[in-house]
Order: structure tokens, then C-alpha cells, then sequence
């Protein structure tokens, strides 16, 4: 059974890896700010959540599995607000091609993101 564990770790761990190289790949290559946002988050939070889950079935120690359960959770609470935050940098800075956007909520609002005029 161990030996099944350490193929399926080892598997996570090779996945996760490429899904994390081909996320710096994109963040290099792409374009837009926002083409960049998506790689910086998507696959490199399945390339961490892999990586980690590979780890996870290679060491099977309480201590180790809690310290991992702990950086999942912060790679998922973390990586959707860093995107939100660099979207929304973007957009203020005009580093955004607008044209790219298929609905622009923040249009109606002033460039700082508050209301548009006098209320």
C-alpha cells in the first residue's frame, strides 16, 4: 500500500510541477495584464494544491499533514484576493485594454473606483 502511495505522490508531484512551470511560463509570455492575472492564480494553485497533495502522501505524518492542510488553505484564501488586488491595479493604472472586457462594471465609476460626481 505504501508503495501504491508513493507512485500516486510522486505522479502529484510531477503534475504539479508542470502545471506551476507552464503558470511562470504564462506569466512571462502572456500579453495583458489580465491574461497574466489568470496564470499567476489558476494553474498555479492546482500546480501548489498538486505539489502539496504529492508531498502529503509521501511523508503521512500528523505533524506534516496539518502543516500542509494549513499552507492549502492559505494558497486558497490568498491567491483569489492577489488576483482581485492586480485586476484592480490594472484597471486603475490603465494598464487594461478595455476592449478585452466582456462587461465593465467599474465603468459607471470615477477612475479612483468611488462614485463618478457629485452625489
Amino acid at each position: 500500500m505504501a508503495t501504491i502511495a508513493d507512485w500516486l505522490g510522486a505522479g502529484c508531484l510531477v503534475a504539479g510541477a508542470l502545471l506551476a512551470l507552464a503558470a511562470g511560463i504564462g506569466v512571462l509570455r502572456f500579453p495583458d495584464a489580465l491574461s497574466r492575472m489568470h496564470a499567476a492564480t489558476k494553474p498555479q494553485v492546482l500546480g501548489v494544491l498538486l505539489l502539496l497533495l504529492g508531498i502529503a502522501l509521501r511523508l503521512r505524518s500528523p505533524a506534516d499533514l496539518g502543516m500542509i492542510l494549513l499552507v492549502a488553505v492559505f494558497q486558497l484564501a490568498t491567491a483569489p484576493v492577489a488576483a482581485q488586488m492586480i485586476g484592480r491595479a490594472a484597471y486603475r493604472s490603465g494598464r487594461l485594454d478595455r476592449s478585452l472586457l466582456d462587461a465593465d462594471e467599474l465603468a459607471e465609476r470615477g477612475p479612483d473606483g468611488g462614485p463618478a460626481g457629485p452625489a
